[in-house]
């Protein structure tokens, strides 16, 4: 059985969107926001206190992209990964790291500058200009849906996914009202499939069953 530990709206919300497109069982662990700060014990599990963190028997993960990777190349059977000697397939790792490295990691920034540091060192200047690096990251995105439905390989993997979380964080930061038409239409259609609406569900439920507040934490709420 594989446990996933998650935070309402985190990145954590890759892994557990793609376990929904899976159909493979699977216990959702929701902790409170920022769970080094109010679960403590938590970090007796993962040391850094941050989310996620997955267990599949002896393998441990932390880094939410290497999960989607991981559990498309274990338990897909090749519906949600490309194939090593496909063409696309370095596309397909290049959108992977791309998801995380080069979209959320500006975001993480805004989030940090206009809402997690105490007032005296919250850094508008900052944000802003991280806020305009993701936009201005979103190109390659853009440029690609232009071409293709999807990421790479012509179809839905795992890329998308991981991808679709940073416009996920995107929105909740209210930066979707930015999106270049391309991206916009993207983004609509991964929020109808019904594995994402699933995992949103999965979350809620599991926050109200473990007594988790089920919304996002104020931090990641449109501003």
């Amino acid at each position: 059985m594989i446990d996933l530990y998650h935070c309402v709206s985190a990145r954590s919300f890759r892994p557990l969107w793609l376990l929904e497109e899976l159909g493979i069982p699977y216990r959702l662990h929701m902790l409170p926001f920022p769970p080094r700060a109010h679960a403590r014990q938590y970090l007796e599990l993962n040391p850094l206190g941050t989310v996620p963190l997955l267990e599949d028997g002896a393998t441990r993960l932390t880094e939410s992209a290497a999960m989607c990777e991981y559990l498309a190349a274990r338990y897909g059977a090749g519906r949600f990964d490309v194939a090593i000697n496909d063409p696309a397939y370095g596309s397909y790792l290049n959108w992977l790291h791309m998801s995380d490295a080069t979209l959320t990691f500006p975001q993480t920034l805004v989030l940090r500058y206009r809402h997690f540091e105490p007032a005296e060192r919250l850094q508008p200047q900052v944000a802003a200009d991280y806020a305009r690096w993701f936009l201005a990251r979103l190109r390659a995105v853009d440029t690609a849906l232009q071409q293709e439905p999807y990421l790479c390989a012509g179809r839905f993997t795992a890329a998308d996914v991981a991808v679709s979380y940073a416009l996920h964080l995107a929105q909740h930061l209210g930066f979707a009202e930015q999106f270049p038409p391309a991206v916009m239409d993207y983004w609509q259609r991964m929020q109808a499939r019904p594995a994402f609406g699933r995992a949103l569900q999965a979350q809620h439920q599991a926050a109200l069953d473990q007594g988790v507040d089920p919304t996002p934490s104020p931090d990641l709420r449109p501003v």
